[in-house]
């Protein structure tokens, strides 16, 4: 079986930042990528589902904290209790078999890729932190320092018109950051090395496909 050039993604987790030096000795932030190896749990076609994908796990998990049916879905295929479960499309799934093991390896010709995954999870916050506000004046006795002011409108429509900035929790939502380049790839060690930012803190589980 040859089929792991044509999967597009796994699953993996946030170890951190570092800084890397190119060619010219210029220095590079990098976002480091514990990606796989993840095993294929289940295969989908269009046969049976109507479509063709991959599902893929990670992250061992102890079996006294997996319920009896996913218990029984991991069975199936012969794997042990994983806590993730993600699916990737692919064209021709009968090139994919449960238990087959995918790496980081599926990007050593990739050049840019998408991650996504939930940023850090500010709070409740207010105008000024969550949307840029510069806040009121801070001098000559004014008394509206981080308020929003005046939210509704006149006597007509006299409400408060829905999608309004206003405080609230911040963060904690599923974010896509596309197109990031890749650095270095560990195959031994299964670490991805991606320019730039992504979502989340240490540990943030990870869903890393290549760009269309």
């Amino acid at each position: 079986m040859n089929g792991e050039g044509e999967m597009r993604g796994l699953i993996g987790k946030k170890v951190g930042m570092s800084q890397i030096f190119d060619k010219d000795g210029t220095v590079v932030p990098v976002s480091v990528i514990q990606a796989g190896p993840c095993p294929v749990v289940q295969v989908k076609t269009g046969k049976k589902e109507g479509y063709g994908a991959v599902q893929l796990a990670f992250g061992s998990v102890r079996l006294t904290k997996t319920n009896l049916p996913t218990l029984g879905h991991f069975k199936k295929a012969n794997l042990p209790a994983y806590k993730h479960l993600q699916e990737f499309r692919v064209e021709n799934p009968d090139e994919y078999e449960p238990g087959q093991m995918i790496d980081v390896s599926i990007f050593k010709d990739v050049k840019l890729v998408d991650v996504t995954g939930k940023t850090k999870g500010r709070g409740f916050t207010g105008l000024v932190k969550r949307y840029k506000f510069h806040g009121g004046g801070a001098t000559h006795g004014s008394k509206s320092h981080a308020v929003a002011g005046s939210i509704g409108s006149s006597a007509y429509p006299s409400r408060v018109f829905k999608g309004k900035k206003m405080a609230g929790r911040m963060g904690n939502k599923r974010f896509t950051v596309r197109n990031l380049a890749v650095v270095e790839i560990d195959i031994e060690n299964n670490i991805i090395m991606v320019r730039g930012a992504v979502p989340g803190a240490a540990n943030t589980i990870l869903r890393v496909t290549a760009s269309s």
